[in-house]
């Protein structure tokens, strides 16, 4: 037990959400609905954010937590940081909690950058001299020398998340709790926090909480995993197990073609260069997708489209199999389009694909929304390469069919 650096026992919390009661334009239609159905009081449902959660992390361990939205992430989150007490249960933490939660958490925004360093050493319970041993080291990581002066109010969300996470990390606390915020910051910087986290727990011995949509962070980073669902634990264990099964369910499964009578059926799978499947798409590497199509009348010029989305489901291209002339004349039976993209260049994120089916120039006879669902890799991004130059990908990609 001296081991454990967090434990969470029968942990529960219950929000009281409020229906909406018939709103009135004007005091005689108020006077009249009450005479008519007397007062009555909003409606209230009870909603369990978490119910009956129970776990160990021990000291030294990295834990990704990763679900849907509404899984109950945050709630978890908030208790484990004290901002919210639970319902029923209890958490017991050995150890300083640091916890980076959300942009500016715990900043006072008519604070300079350099007074909030020190406001949010006091409030994790460090020493002015510890705060000041510390100091250069915080400003250096956060590159934000030249605004340190500058009242926070000022700085860009990017600018809030650089200083926020300097001081969450380099004040030392036992137990290191750090959520999607991450999100905010650019490339490099996010390059720069997973290899600080990845120090904190493979030098120092301390305990990390890591909360991400990014599965190729949740793998690169962490040694233990927890998939939420509705409030409760749905699986725990390695990180590839259970991102590969957070993928699964998130996405919508890609059809096997025998298991459909439809005339036409089509499914999407991801290989590597080994020509194993595969769910992470690591920055510069190339990547295969395999369209497996079941037509059971004769299709006429068949055509694959591979359109391609990011996290925010921003559109980021698309590639059609006609266009390269690499269809048949006419198929029937099983047959598939085998595509490589090459040079990829994605930033960090969940990337999904759509694929379509037509015939030659015609409307889409099979449509498949999240086809594939990919987590971007970007462990081997070059040192000092443009974040804002990898939205534009330069692709090249070529097609084969396989009867």
């Amino acid at each position: 037990m001296n081991d454990i650096a967090v434990s969470a026992r029968n942990l529960a919390k219950a929000y009281a959400i409020a229906h909406a009661t018939p709103r009135h334009t004007t005091l005689g239609e108020a006077l009249v609905h009450t005479l008519r159905h007397g007062l009555q009081r909003s409606e209230k449902e009870t909603f369990w954010a978490l119910d009956d959660f129970s776990f160990d992390i021990t000291r030294g361990e990295v834990v990704g937590i990763i679900g849907r939205n509404g899984a109950g992430k945050s709630t978890l989150l908030k208790i484990l940081s004290q901002i919210t007490a639970p319902t029923r249960g209890e958490v017991d933490l050995r150890g300083r909690v640091g916890s980076l939660l959300e942009v500016g958490a715990g900043f006072h925004p008519e604070l300079t950058g350099r007074e909030n360093i020190f406001l949010n050493g006091a409030i994790l319970g460090m020493r002015r001299a510890e705060i000041t041993r510390k100091f250069d080291e915080i400003v250096a990581f956060s590159e934000v020398e030249k605004f340190l002066d500058t009242p926070v109010k000022r700085y860009s969300s990017g600018m809030y998340v650089r200083l926020a996470f300097s001081v969450a990390a380099y004040l030392e606390p036992e137990i290191l709790i750090v959520d999607e915020v991450l999100a905010v910051g650019d490339t490099s910087f996010q390059k720069k926090c997973l290899g600080k986290m990845s120090d904190i727990s493979a030098r120092d011995g301390r305990t990390v909480i890591f909360v991400s949509h990014h599965m190729a962070a949740v793998q690169q980073l962490c040694t233990g995993c927890l998939l939420l669902e509705k409030g409760r634990i749905a699986a725990r264990g390695t990180p590839a197990e259970i991102t590969s099964l957070y993928l699964d369910r998130a996405g919508a499964p890609a059809l096997a073609v025998e298991q459909s009578d439809a005339d036409f059926v089509m499914s999407v799978h991801a290989f590597d260069l080994a020509g194993e499947p595969t769910r992470v798409w690591p920055y510069g590497d190339r990547l295969c997708l395999e369209a497996t199509i079941l037509a059971r009348k004769p299709l006429w010029k068949p055509a694959v489209d591979l359109t391609f989305y990011d996290d925010q489901r921003r559109r980021l291209f698309s590639i059609q199999s006609d266009r390269l002339d690499a269809s048949p004349v006419q198929c029937e039976g099983r047959w598939s389009f085998h595509c490589e993209v090459e040079n990829p260049g994605f930033t960090l994120g969940e990337i999904t694909v759509d694929a379509g089916l037509r015939e030659g120039s015609g409307e889409y006879i099979v449509l498949q929304l999240d086809a594939a669902r990919l987590a971007t890799d970007l462990s081997s991004l070059p040192e000092g390469a443009d974040a804002n130059a990898l939205l534009h990908p330069r692709l090249t990609h070529r097609w084969e069919e396989k009867p």
